[in-house]
């Protein structure tokens, strides 16, 4: 079986994705730290030659925080073919705005708690 969770030739680039990390995931980390949804959440980890934002392994669950580069064309067609990706390695994919997370984590923490209890 071919390896495909945090490949060493992305350590580098994974650390300073979290040593650097945005305002909104930053705000979302602190509700997925520490299993406080009742499951463990990794941060920066990388899945084949993509490192996302977030990864539950035991619910299977990738969460992206997506901010201005996402919305356009170019940004679209790069997040399709990611989330296809991960979709066919038996992943699933929420995604987020920073909009969403800054003016109602309410919604998106009810959105990933009802994710969690429907595995």
């Amino acid at each position: 079986m071919t390896k495909i969770f945090n490949l060493p030739q992305y350590t580098t680039r994974r650390q300073d994705l979290r040593n650097n990390s945005t305002q909104p995931e930053q705000k979302l980390w602190a509700t997925l730290r520490g299993k406080q949804l009742g499951v463990k959440f990794r941060r920066q980890h990388g899945i084949g030659h993509y490192i996302v934002d977030f990864y539950c392994p035991e619910c299977k669950l990738v969460i992206e925080v997506d901010g201005d580069s996402h919305y356009t064309d170019a940004g679209q067609q790069k997040d399709a073919q990611r989330d296809a990706y991960l979709q066919c390695v038996g992943l699933r994919v929420l995604r987020f705005t920073n909009e969403e997370i800054n003016h109602n984590m309410a919604g998106v923490y009810e959105a990933i708690k009802r994710v969690i209890d429907d595995r």
